[in-house]
């Protein structure tokens, strides 16, 4: 009985973060955060906070596929490298606004994860993994040699924004994000996707559609990580398939997610914070930030396996922003 009462007490304080004082802090947040970036007079707090942004929103979809949903993607960079090049197709070939071309962009990944849905659902585990790395490899050759992206030679992104109209739209897709996915994790679909992630076959035998609930996520991530791809892009003017396509976009959201904490509504927040003081401070030390990123990512798995927020909230019992309640003492 006392058991069962302390685990009552415990699951109404997680109700309690995750209503309404967390609603009054992540207001209280995206306000100070919008205040930084429109009081900016010389741009680069701006250049941070949109980069943060926009590797927030793209971590957020990683998490809801990997830690989630239980597909791991190593090709994330396949929808970002799309929406480059959509981008820059979209404005300095056809002469059309930004907006358009960041639509483009969104609508592009959007198909293309319903393409390869039909392709990678076939697989699991590793295998999803790699496929999904093959074709953002794929891709990055395709654009190599084709000549109407004027292949290696990369592209340029015409008709650029004010840097404070591109900080905006970067909030704001970054708080849609993260409430998209809140409410999706809090819905009937998020129960099963937590159900498909732990056993996928124990999940369908009890009336869960595996293949619908993967397409939603996959999709939705399709989605945003390529209007943030997009995004970042106009911001960046230039786009060449090396960068746009390269590995480098899924090591940073991995490494976000983990030190954050994998399968935590918060924890690519905090992932990416850290991650993005990190990568300002040690751009001072070119050669060395991979190296010195991957041995702090190692020192995280070794000593904090559930990421800095997953062991505060094990260590602590509470949650932030999801739908799971503890079921141990």
């Amino acid at each position: 009985m006392k058991k069962a009462e302390n685990l009552s007490t415990r699951q109404h304080r997680i109700r309690v973060l995750g209503g309404l004082p967390m609603l009054i802090i992540g207001i209280v947040i995206v306000a100070v955060l919008a205040v930084l970036g429109l009081t900016d007079g010389s741009g680069n707090t701006q250049r941070i906070l949109i980069k943060m942004c926009l590797y927030c929103t793209m971590a957020c979809m990683w998490n809801l596929l990997s830690g989630f949903t239980g597909m791991t993607s190593l090709g994330q960079q396949s929808f970002i490298g799309v929406a480059g090049y959509s981008m820059a197709i979209m404005t300095a070939t056809y002469g059309m606004s930004y907006v358009v071309g960041w639509i483009v962009g969104g609508a592009i990944g959007a198909v293309l994860a319903l393409i390869l849905s039909l392709i990678l659902f076939r697989m699991r585990g590793m295998y999803f993994a790699i496929a999904t790395w093959v074709i953002a490899e794929a891709l990055k050759t395709w654009f190599n040699s084709w000549e109407f992206v004027n292949m290696g030679g990369g592209m340029f992104v015409r008709g650029r924004p004010d840097q404070t109209i591109i900080f905006v739209l970067s909030l704001v897709l970054c708080v849609v994000a993260i409430v998209l996915i809140y409410f999706l994790l809090n819905s009937k679909l998020g129960l099963g996707l937590t159900a498909m992630r732990d056993d996928a076959d124990a999940a369908s035998s009890v009336g869960v559609n595996i293949f619908r609930s993967k397409l939603i996520c996959f999709v939705i991530a399709g989605l945003f990580c390529a209007l943030a791809g997009g995004m970042y892009y106009l911001n960046n003017v230039s786009v060449y398939p090396t960068n746009a396509f390269g590995i480098s976009w899924t090591v940073s959201l991995v490494f976000i997610v983990i030190i954050g904490g994998v399968g935590t509504m918060a924890g690519p927040i905090v992932g990416t914070v850290v991650y993005i003081a990190l990568d300002e401070v040690l751009a001072n030390f070119p050669g060395w930030s991979n190296i010195i990123l991957g041995l702090i990512a190692i020192l995280i798995i070794l000593f904090l396996p559930d990421g800095i927020l997953g062991t505060l909230q094990k260590k602590l019992h509470f949650e932030i922003l999801s739908q799971r309640r503890f079921s141990k003492e």
